[in-house]
């Protein structure tokens, strides 16, 4: 397969696999830690409303979909890639980075957890995701 070719594929298998794992999460988060009583987490504006009734145990499986989203997209974007593989991962992280952004406009969620999560769940897991892939090119 042509190698720009095989990158475009890494890119958009690493945002789709990204994605998938992303929500899996999210859908998973109300079965771990159950939201807070009268929540209504299913729409945008039930999780605007509530989002002050949340406590910090309520940002952890986010948080962690966006990590391990990030960082699985990453590393499959590098694995199938031919060349440039931090590139790509990082090129993924900074697509998850954007939409965590947006969710930073959209959603009341306290400081403290938009700090956490634009700086250590998307550009530190694209880099590891990155480092990993080139390490296993080079063994």
């Amino acid at each position: 397969m042509n190698p720009t070719i095989r990158n475009i594929v890494a890119v958009i298998a690493g945002l789709i696999v990204g994605s998938f794992v992303n929500m899996s999460f999210i859908m998973a988060s109300g079965s771990v830690i159950p939201p807070p009583a009268g929540a209504d987490m299913t729409t945008m504006e039930g999780l605007q409303a509530s989002m002050h009734l949340m406590e910090p145990k309520h940002f952890v499986m986010p948080f962690l979909a966006h990590a391990l989203g990030t960082f699985v997209g990453a590393l499959v974007a590098a694995m199938i890639a031919v060349s440039h593989k931090m590139m790509i991962a990082l090129g993924i992280a900074v697509f998850f980075m954007l939409g965590g952004l947006i969710n930073a406009f959209l959603l009341p969620a306290p400081v403290w957890f938009i700090a956490l999560d634009l700086i250590m769940a998307y550009l530190p897991m694209g880099y590891l995701a990155g480092m990993l892939a080139a390490r296993r090119q080079m063994a």
